[in-house]
């Protein structure tokens, strides 16, 4: 399985919802950054996606963007393929 990243913070029911879809499809290690306790890791995530918001996902080298986007993928039936790639 693709490794999955994703900047979020405690309270953030968005990155909450996409926890558990990430844990719906199997995703065992989720690679959680929180920006909320590390300013330095919310400058990161802003230079690296060009977004200020979260929760940035990562699945594998792709930028999947917010949760809207990943549950896009989910949707379209994309992303069971974007997580079994390596």
């Amino acid at each position: 399985m693709a490794r999955v990243v994703m900047y979020a913070t405690a309270a953030c029911p968005y990155c909450q919802m996409a926890e558990r879809l990430l844990r719906a499809k199997g995703v065992a290690a989720l690679d959680k950054i929180r920006v909320d306790l590390d300013a330095g890791k919310r400058a990161e995530m802003t230079e690296k996606t060009g977004r200020r918001t979260v929760p940035q996902i990562y699945i594998g080298e792709t930028h999947v963007g917010g949760f809207d986007e990943l549950a896009a993928l989910e949707h379209a039936g994309r992303l069971d393929g974007l997580l079994r790639a390596d």
